[in-house]
């Protein structure tokens, strides 16, 4: 009870403050430069734009009666109650700041590049509480569904530049709409980072004629667990060993310093592992962001 206490407490705080930083990304940076850098949000500031007398704020919440509606009928109703309370502090927020707080530059350059970071930080906060500010990110996760190969950070990519392209034939300014596909791309690196970047891992496979003294050393210094795999040479036909090890990247260099101390002849291939699941690293019941 307690634990489901404490994890409710901590996503809810996620998703709070991914909510306010995604809105004062838009309200702030992005929406008074007339960047729209894709989605929901970027849909509205063109909208804004044309339509003045209605905040950015309360087009965001129009837009999403329907789409949240699909998400509901399509992921279920468990979406419902965390997505509307990121809607609903995103959009406050959003009509509260345009009301109260002037714009925090007006270099094109800056607001680009600060407002796609501090929106795509917001996101994936939001994301890694369980929850979506609607728009694009209900639909994202739809595709997400259907494409789990893809990443999220390239889907929205897509989505998002279908945004740009269009406030680029709205506003008429190819500069703003090519700083919009800036922020874009800025959007996608910084996304991915936050939902995959602390995932990030290598694997390790290491042969040598001192491989129990490397795990040994493995084990004892770096607290990684490994797995002897067995093999033979192509060539020689001899059976052969193979330590295999998953670790996190800042563990990395410690772990090729100890078998540079043991064994300088051995053989090492080193890969890329962008998730991994079981003891020490994500959880197996953790949903895909």
């Amino acid at each position: 009870m307690k634990a489901n206490i404490s994890r409710i407490i901590k996503d809810y705080t996620q998703i709070t403050a991914g909510a306010l930083l995604y809105a004062m990304g838009v309200s702030l940076l992005l929406g008074p430069n007339e960047l729209a850098s894709g989605g929901v949000s970027g849909i509205a500031i063109i909208i804004n734009a044309l339509f003045d007398a209605i905040p950015t704020g309360t087009w965001v919440v129009i837009l999403n009666v329907p789409i949240i509606i699909l998400g509901v009928w399509k992921l279920g109703a468990k979406i419902l109650l965390p997505t509307f309370y990121a809607l609903a502090v995103s959009s406050g927020a959003m009509t509260l700041i345009e009301l109260y707080i002037p714009p925090m530059t007006e270099n094109v350059l800056l607001a680009c590049v600060a407002g796609a970071a501090v929106v795509s930080v917001g996101v994936g906060l939001v994301f890694r509480g369980g929850a979506t500010t609607a728009g694009t990110d209900i639909v994202v996760k739809l595709l997400r569904l259907k494409f789990p190969h893809i990443s999220t950070g390239a889907i929205f990519l897509f989505a998002d530049g279908l945004v740009c392209l269009a406030s680029g034939i709205v506003f008429g300014d190819v500069d703003k709409a090519l700083y919009a596909g800036i922020a874009v791309f800025i959007q996608m690196a910084v996304l991915n980072t936050v939902l995959y970047g602390s995932d990030e891992a290598r694997m390790v496979y290491i042969i040598s004629d001192r491989d129990a003294e490397i795990s040994e050393r493995l084990l004892k210094d770096v607290d990684c667990g490994a797995t002897f795999l067995s093999g033979s040479g192509a060539y020689t036909g001899m059976d052969r060993k193979v330590l295999m090890c998953a670790l996190r990247m800042r563990d990395f260099p410690r772990v090729r310093e100890i078998i540079k101390q043991v064994d300088r002849d051995a053989f090492v291939i080193v890969t890329k592992a962008t998730s991994v699941f079981g003891e020490g690293f994500k959880s197996h019941n953790e949903d895909d962001l």
